[in-house]
Formats: C-alpha cells, structure tokens, sequence
C-alpha cells in the first residue's frame, strides 16, 4: 500500500489519543487497524488502567474526606493527588506521541500482559 493511500491515525497519534479518557482507549481496542497493534493496545490498556487507579483514589479520598477530624487532612493529599495525576498524564501522553513504550509501575505491566508484548 503506498503511503497516499494509506489514511489513519498513526500508532504514535493513537497511543496518545487513547489517554484523553477512557472511550478513546476502548474504541481502539474494538477497531480493526488499531486493535492488531501491540503499541497502540499497550496504551490502551495503560489508560484504562490508569483511569481505574485514578477513580478508586479518589472515591477512596472523598469517603475519608467526610469524616469530620480527616477534612484538612485530606483536601492537600486530594490537591496532590490532582497534581500528580496531571503530570503523569502529560508524561504518558508525551512519550506515546515520542513512540515510547512508557511503563508505569504495576499499571504498566498490567497493561503489557493484555496488550499481548
């Protein structure tokens, strides 16, 4: 297939795409050029992951939250939790754009073994 007839995102583009939430990622995983891509599953995964360990931080955080003595406890962790989330995101967003296989810790394994190496 020559390169003008070829139309599509490119692995990098995907990659990247899949960590704006977790519809994107899902969509890749399901369409057919996309799915046969271990890259492109890989970060896939990895979002889906990531979105998973963000969500259940969060619902554990706003539990705690409510009781009364772990407010001002918990608001900082919250606001660094935010903080923290935020900047991996723009890592792992960065180095799937840069065609890098990025790892996180435990999610990115996870990810590796259902995105199939």
């Amino acid at each position: 297939m020559t390169e003008a007839a070829q139309s599509g995102i490119s692995d990098n583009g995907a990659g990247a795409i899949a960590y704006i939430t977790f519809i994107p990622a899902i969509a890749f995983l399901a369409m057919p050029p996309y799915n046969k891509s271990s890259y492109v599953r890989f970060h896939a995964w990895q979002s889906i992951f990531l979105t998973v360990v963000c969500v259940a931080v969060f619902v554990v955080l706003a539990i705690l939250a409510r009781i009364p003595f772990f407010v001002f406890i918990i608001l900082p962790i919250m606001l660094l939790a935010v903080l923290s989330m935020s900047i991996v995101w723009i890592l792992v967003v960065m180095k799937a754009l840069n065609g890098q296989r990025f790892k996180l810790p435990i999610v990115g394994a996870l990810a590796e073994n259902q995105a199939g190496k």
